[in-house]
């Protein structure tokens, strides 16, 4: 019998409060509610591509900036999808995606090893999209990778417009992910030479 492959992890501090639910053998249905219009048409696209169900509803201090939002986000959402992901047995593990939005292509690569890293090469020139700090992605992902414990390559090949940039960079995660956490092979097969993931 197969494992369900979901969770959910609740994430409580001063300054902010999130809840994420995941289901990793999902449709890509989502309910997102961050406060930020922007960011929660950045996660919505996330649930799409990855076909990731998520519910995930954050409150904090917005009125002072998106950053502490924004990363706990992160932590809570990495924590959600390494729980999901259990042992990793059967897993197809590596991934890369390349995903074009007009004239931007973005390239992202990810291994769900368990060791945390991430490099993130995305120049934009101007950062503010609809009053979202495009610097804040980055603080987003690192997070997000460290609570997952998952490595991860993001570089902007080519493009100009920071909206399309963005947007492609969550499409070309989603897809990684939804390739990467595949079930290919037996659940009781961890694909390292370790054993474990």
């Amino acid at each position: 019998m197969e494992t369900e492959r979901r969770s959910h992890i609740k994430r409580s501090t001063k300054e902010t409060q999130v809840e994420v639910d995941v289901n990793l053998d999902g449709t890509g249905s989502s309910t997102i509610n961050t406060g930020i219009p922007f960011f929660n048409h950045l996660l919505e696209i996330f649930s799409k591509h990855s076909r990731f169900d998520l519910n995930l509803h954050a409150e904090g201090d917005i009125e002072v900036d998106f950053h502490h939002l924004v990363e706990d986000t992160g932590i809570t959402m990495g924590e959600a999808l390494g729980a999901a992901l259990g042992t990793k047995g059967g897993i197809k593990r590596f991934s890369s995606s390349c995903v074009p939005f007009d004239e931007t292509l973005v390239r992202v690569c990810v291994d769900l090893s368990g060791r945390p890293y991430l490099h993130y090469q995305v120049p934009i020139d101007r950062p503010v999209i609809v009053h979202f700090d495009a610097g804040l992605i980055e603080d987003f992902l690192r997070a997000f990778v460290h609570s997952a414990g998952i490595t991860l390559h993001v570089d902007l090949i080519r493009g100009t417009n920071p909206h399309h940039i963005v947007e492609a960079v969550f499409k070309a995660l989603a897809r990684c992910l939804f390739d990467a956490s595949e079930v290919i092979y037996s659940q009781d097969d961890i694909p390292s030479t370790k054993g474990v993931l």
